[in-house]
């Protein structure tokens, strides 16, 4: 059992579902359910996005297993409870999964979803160590796992595919939050990612407004800027370690809320109100297994 529970903490469930709320995210703004009823490609597109994060959160696990010896000895590669290659395994086992689920629906999302396996082991490998590409390569992850969703139907990735550079840009903005998750931040570049938030705030509002669906949206964006800026000003008085990790935490589980404010910028406030379940559930493994 305390393997099993290994395997789930090196799998990070919490997130999971934000990438969940992603892709349910990409098929409001497709307009999918305008036209269409069956649910069997929203499922194959979940079942996706699941197995494609899943599998990018375990390789993360696995190319810092040496410094997560120092730094996070607790983690299950580095205390022993999991081998490295048990978890390579694992980790290969969900881009399999994520890549079949992807296929068996349709090739744009396939392609899609290729293109998110390079994008998680790109970062993993190379672009994690690098300050600028870093943050960007991570924030185009997500940014691609919304266009799975998109991708439901191949004609929308045509008309909508720059609205991942949202995603991209809020991502990003995390990332350069969690820096200093392990030795404190800096007010500097805590700062740079707060502008960052306001301007992902502002294109949704945006968006929204174009989308005639502003006053429904906001019922979702208010309390998606409450919890993102509440831990981040307080790290931004106090850069320590404990501050930012929460002002992380926050911003990660938050994209529940964001996703969201997608699916009611476009109408599909059903979707909303679905997305949003999600996110008690998510708080709630939050507290026993790390977002990050």
């Amino acid at each position: 059992m305390e393997k099993v529970l290994g395997y789930i903490r090196l799998m990070r469930l919490a997130n999971v579902l934000t990438a969940v709320a992603d892709v349910l995210a990409g098929i409001a703004i497709s307009g999918y359910f305008m036209e269409y009823k069956s649910f069997l490609p929203v499922i194959l597109l979940c079942i996706s996005t699941i197995g494609l994060y899943s599998g990018g959160i375990v390789f993360n696990d696995v190319f810092d297993a040496g410094l997560d010896a120092i730094e996070r000895p607790e983690r299950p590669i580095p205390s022993g409870l999991i081998s490295k290659n048990e978890a390579i395994v694992f980790g290969m086992f969900f881009f399999a999964l994520g890549l079949i689920a992807a296929a068996m629906y349709q090739q744009v999302s396939f392609i899609t979803a290729i293109f998110i396996v390079i994008a998680c082991l790109s970062y993993n490998r190379i672009a994690k160590h690098y300050t600028v590409w870093g943050p960007i390569n991570m924030g185009i992850c997500r940014g691609l796992n919304l266009l799975l969703g998109v991708s439901i139907l191949g004609t929308a990735l045509v008309q909508w595919w720059y609205l991942a550079l949202i995603p991209i840009v809020y991502i990003a903005s995390i990332t350069i939050i969690s820096r200093g998750e392990v030795h404190g931040g800096n007010k500097k570049m805590l700062a740079i990612a707060a502008l960052l938030y306001l301007v992902v705030v502002l294109s949704i509002v945006v968006v929204s407004w174009c989308m005639q669906h502003i006053s429904l949206t906001m019922l979702f964006l208010i309390p998606f800027i409450f919890m993102i800026f509440s831990p981040l000003l307080k790290a931004l008085k106090m850069p320590s370690p404990a501050n930012i990790g929460k002002a992380v935490r926050a911003g990660v589980i938050a994209l529940i809320l964001l996703n969201a404010a997608w699916a009611s910028a476009f109408g599909v406030w059903q979707l909303s109100l679905f997305i949003i379940l999600l996110l008690p559930l998510s708080m709630w493994l939050s507290k026993t297994i790390a977002v990050t």
